[in-house]
């Protein structure tokens, strides 16, 4: 569920606000305003932070020697070293620019050999100008006899020569270009990029030698972030300025109603006066979830994604992972790799129990969907792309025959009504209808007490007429034709009216705010955007076929790795590359489909199932200011 946030205000002494603020934090309850404070402790912690994350940046990506120990470091120490880091770090890439530009430089002399401008000065001041030049080698030799030039050397197609006298001749061709000299002699030049190859060498070593420090480097700056976080909300107070020894200082922002009786308590003890109210409309509350730890596994999922939802919005974190299981589980829908995937999770879990560490929620996400691939592997047949025939008949008798790969020539649409790829798109279909009908439902008892429930009836109504339509346009028009009648009751037509019935009951109240008039008179407005959500409907439905279409991939790919490598099992000289091909084939298939899981899966609860239930995602998290545990 998402927690009841109080908006408070918390009034202080100004002159005590630095102890009440350290209270404050460690009572780690209240969710702050934004704050921009400004001060030259703040500005300098900053620079400080800045400094030691690039530091522990540059350090993680050098690999640590294996003999090096670092001694422990307090933080002005600690504060060196960052610099150190940053310094070497920025000096090093200097020096790369320098060696780039000057090899460059180099490598355009390379064809004339030795080059020093300082020469070329002497004979200018002797009265002997000298130029640097390049032709093709046909045209320098029809030079007019006028121009004067010493001929430096020839390569296939052009020649170098230098040009004697201040001016460029008017008959030189178009095509002799002139070269620059260079800044400085072209050995020196040598000589520059050899010292600058040989200085990043040395600066290689010496952050090399500075990585045992990382640890402490980003230690530090995790405790500067918090420092910096109170320094911001110290600096940005509101506050009196008379001078005067009563000045107050006061700060804004949200604690959830579990919370709230400690604030109380501590504002008691202290001496601090608060404020309290019920969140406006207004207001934009943060969002704090708040579930039982079996839908709590969901969190590092939605951490990772970032998907808040607002406020007033729903917690659909117990649907979210419900429908997500399931949805993983037929995405990857090979019961060999869930059995390696629980296995992996369940060793993690015992390794850190056996340590006693807290289990990491991820490995407790981990076990169900991967127990969810085992299972739907076993019902469907799917063991590591094998095929069926060469399974245990025991393995096949655990699986569902119309869903089943080893009965596949069973229910081929010929000795049965539909094969078994369509059982499976109609299962997607039914599970489509089963997740959106919740959205619905949601909606219409968070609507119950307004006449605005009627238009979720009806939208729940236009999702299941719609349902049997999708059956049939896309599974076979003539099993589930608009004529069919079951148990004397017209299905098709009846399919029809709830379609038509639910949208005009949609249309009539989806925008109901105290009056039907205006609600229709904003649907009429709108009428564009409320056919097409007709057509919505439909294509939202059909999305779910994408669990089939990515499994059938899947599946395709596994079965392929398996024919390729299956020959070569039989020859000793040949067993290394097949398994080689085993692992890499069936690796990369895991990987496919992990990104499908996360393209896929996530997709149809945060964007099909969400935008059922009119959830844009548009909170952000509960973030109270509190002490970091480091």
């Amino acid at each position: 569920m998402i927690v009841t946030m109080k908006k408070v205000s918390v009034v202080i002494l100004e002159k005590e606000k630095k102890d009440a603020l350290e209270k404050l934090r460690k009572l780690g309850v209240m969710h702050l305003e934004s704050l921009e404070g400004e001060s030259e402790k703040l500005s300098a912690l900053k620079e400080s932070f800045s400094c030691a994350q690039n530091a522990y940046a540059i350090l993680s990506e050098i690999k640590a020697p294996k003999t090096s120990r670092a001694e422990n470091l307090d933080e002005t120490g600690i504060a060196e070293k960052s610099k150190t880091v940053t310094s070497l770090f920025d000096e090093k890439k200097s020096l790369i620019d320098a060696l780039g530009a000057d090899t460059v430089e180099l490598e355009r002399f390379a064809k004339w050999g030795s080059v020093d401008p300082d020469d070329f000065a002497y004979l200018s001041e002797k009265g002997i100008a000298l130029s640097m030049y390049e032709m093709p080698a046909d045209l320098y030799t029809a030079l007019d006899d006028s121009i004067d030039t010493v001929l430096v050397n020839t390569g296939k197609r052009d020649v170098r020569f230098l040009l004697i006298g201040k001016e460029r001749p008017e008959n030189l061709p178009p095509e002799a270009f002139e070269v620059p000299l260079p800044k400085i002699a072209t050995e020196k030049l040598s000589e520059q990029i050899e010292g600058n190859i040989k200085r990043i060498r040395e600066i290689e070593t010496e952050l090399s030698a500075q990585v045992v420090y990382g640890r402490q480097i980003d230690s530090y700056a995790k405790k500067l972030a918090k420092e910096i976080e109170f320094e911001n909300v110290y600096a940005g107070m509101g506050k009196e300025d008379e001078g005067k020894e009563s000045d107050l200082a006061w700060l804004s922002g949200y604690v959830p109603s579990d919370g709230f009786s400690a604030l109380e308590e501590a504002a008691k003890q202290n001496g601090w006066a608060i404020s309290s109210s019920e969140v406006e409309e207004t207001d934009d509350p943060p969002t704090k979830l708040k579930n039982n730890p079996l839908v709590s596994i969901i969190y590092p999922l939605t951490d990772f994604l970032g998907t808040v939802p607002g406020y007033r919005e729903f917690d659909i974190s117990g649907w979210f992972l419900f429908f997500f299981t399931i949805f993983f589980g037929m995405i990857f829908g090979d019961a060999g790799y869930g059995l390696i995937m629980l296995a992996l999770a369940l060793a993690v879990t015992v390794k850190s129990k056996a340590a006693g560490k807290k289990t990491n929620p991820m490995m407790s996400l981990l076990a169900l969907l991967s127990f969810s691939t085992v299972v739907w592997g076993t019902l469907t047949c799917t063991w590591f792309g094998i095929a069926a025939d060469k399974l245990p008949s025991w393995l096949t008798s655990l699986s569902i025959p119309p869903i089943s790969s080893a009965y596949a020539s069973r229910y081929d649409g010929v000795q049965s009504l539909l094969t078994t790829d369509q059982n499976l798109q109609v299962f997607c279909f039914t599970l489509a209808l089963v997740q959106l009908t919740v959205a619905h439902i949601k909606c219409f008892i968070n609507d119950i007490r307004s006449p605005k429930c009627i238009g979720d009836l009806g939208s729940m109504l236009m999702l299941w007429g719609m349902f049997y339509i999708v059956l049939m346009l896309v599974i076979s028009g003539e099993i589930f034709s608009l004529d069919k009648v079951v148990y004397g009751v017209p299905v098709g037509s009846v399919s029809l009216a709830l379609v038509g019935g639910g949208f005009l009951m949609s249309f009539v109240f989806s925008n109901y705010d105290g009056s039907v008039g205006r609600a229709v008179l904003e649907s009429c407005k709108n009428i564009i955007s409320v056919v097409l959500g007709v057509v919505n409907v439909f294509s939202d439905i059909v999305s779910y076929i994408r669990l089939w279409a990515v499994a059938l991939a899947g599946s395709a790919i596994s079965s392929t790795v398996n024919t390729m490598a299956g020959p070569l099992l039989g020859h000793a000289i040949f067993f290394v590359v097949a398994l080689v091909l085993l692992v890499t084939g069936h690796g990369l298939n895991v990987a496919l489909n992990v990104l499908s899981v996360i393209v896929h899966g996530v997709r149809l609860n945060t964007l099909e199932f969400s935008s059922h239930l009119g959830m844009s995602w548009s909170g952000y998290k509960y973030e109270p200011f509190r002490e970091a545990a480091l």
